[in-house]
């Protein structure tokens, strides 16, 4: 159906406001997803302190384009945000959600856009370790 919100965003991501932007009286489902910071990760030495963001310009309208493909012929409605910036262990790097009449089609529609934020969005991080140590990290969240 249509996407609500899709936004690249230097300041703190909020799951209410996604939950308010898709707020249906049609929908019977709403699904969500939170993608946090982390404290560790299978390529780091050690502990991950924080991860830095940096997005290309076309990031925002890329976001929106991969919701618009995921919703595709469904009635979903859709709320999506990716962070910028540095984050520290714990915030939220990506918020979705999305509404629908049905469960199956929220779950799948969620699902495919962080699936297609993870292979096609121009977002780029920098892992930051506690001993300092730094690593970029690849295309996507």
């Amino acid at each position: 159906m249509s996407v609500a919100l899709g936004r690249i965003s230097a300041e703190p991501l909020d799951l209410d406001l996604h939950l308010r932007a898709v707020d249906d009286a049609r929908a019977g489902a709403v699904t969500t997803f939170v993608g946090r910071v982390r404290d560790h990760d299978p390529d780091a030495a050690g502990a991950v302190v924080a991860l830095e963001y940096t997005a290309h310009p076309d990031a925002e309208r890329i976001l929106r384009e991969l919701a618009e493909r995921a919703i595709a012929d469904t009635d979903a409605v859709v709320a999506v945000s990716h962070r910028i910036g540095r984050l520290e262990v714990g915030e939220a790097a990506v918020v979705i959600a999305v509404a629908s009449a049905h469960r199956q089609a929220a779950f799948e529609v969620c699902r495919e856009i962080i699936e297609a934020i993870k292979r096609e969005l121009p977002v780029w991080k920098r892992q930051v370790e506690a001993d300092g140590t730094t690593a970029w990290k690849g295309l996507g969240g």
